[in-house]
């Protein structure tokens, strides 16, 4: 005997309902939607941000496949079917009007930094700095000795000697080191919410699109106005920028005519003189190499 399919569900928790909802409403106003996974976010951090942010940033903890089968339904949402392929794991959405790159770099000065636990991966050099750790001598030095650390006792407590690296990026740190790191208060786990995709009118951004190094921006930004106001004065485009360094190089190559031809004002009759003083002096020594006799 066939054995039959259950019977399609009809009833779903108004929770899921709402949600459902919600993800079909939300994407039709507001032109960013941005992916985060929940990955070592803290509820206090999620808080902060709903907070401070909550007339411009709708954040939406999410179910995967509620989410899947209310973008299914959605229509005119470029990229949409996109970032349904990267749900995977404990999400959350965020809509909102501000650019995926303004908004990753308000994630990221937000995040802070936990205790490591033993699996976790170094992100950067995890470094034990040296001085008093504070801690009595005991079973606690063979932690320090697995470590590398250099250690030595005085007046009652452990000291490390030096500055020690004890992972690099990419580390697996052990649940040893972690215990000992969380004995010394070093917390070298950053957590915080990023934005791991997003879509914009139609556009897609994937996390290493929305990096920006700030510093390096300034400087290019800089770098890149200096070599066009160079550009522009150079070929006499005048703008507000460019009036007061075309007005002294105009001066310069007025000065440097007026001279060159000798002609004199009250303000380049000193220079035309001494130039021209110079100009006699090298006739001079010319003219004695040659054996006349200059007066």
């Amino acid at each position: 005997m066939s054995q039959m399919a259950p019977p399609a569900r009809k009833h779903y928790p108004k929770k899921k309902r709402l949600l459902y909802q919600e993800l079909q409403d939300l994407p039709t106003k507001y032109s960013v939607i941005a992916l985060s996974k929940m990955t070592k976010v803290r509820a206090t951090q999620l808080m902060a941000i709903r907070k401070k942010f909550r007339n411009e940033i709708k954040i939406r903890i999410i179910k995967n496949k509620i989410a899947i089968r209310a973008f299914e339904k959605l229509n005119g949402v470029p990229g949409i079917e996109h970032l349904s392929k990267q749900l995977e794991g404990q999400c959350a959405l965020m809509f909102t009007n501000i650019s995926p790159f303004r908004l990753n770099l308000i994630f990221a000065q937000n995040k802070v930094f936990l205790a490591a636990k033993g699996g976790d991966i170094a992100t950067k050099d995890i470094v034990v700095p040296a001085g008093n750790t504070a801690i009595a001598p005991g079973p606690v030095l063979s932690e320090f000795k697995v470590a590398n650390v250099a250690t030595r006792i005085d007046g009652g407590t452990i000291w490390v000697a030096k500055d020690t690296v004890v992972a690099k990026p990419g580390d697996v740190i052990s649940t040893q080191l972690a215990s000992l790191l969380s004995k010394l208060n070093v917390k070298p786990i950053e957590a915080g919410i990023a934005v791991n995709f997003a879509i914009a009118e139609g556009l897609i951004f994937k996390e290493q699109d929305l990096k920006i190094n700030l510093a390096d921006y300034k400087d290019e930004l800089v770098r890149s106005f200096n070599q066009a106001l160079s550009l522009a004065t150079e070929i006499g485009y005048i703008t507000p920028e460019t009036v007061k360094p075309l007005l002294v190089k105009a001066q310069q190559q007025a000065r440097s005519l007026a001279s060159e031809a000798g002609y004199i004002t009250p303000d380049l009759a000193g220079f035309v003189l001494s130039r021209a003083q110079g100009k006699a002096r090298a006739v001079a020594g010319k003219a004695k190499e040659k054996g006349y006799a200059v007066q």
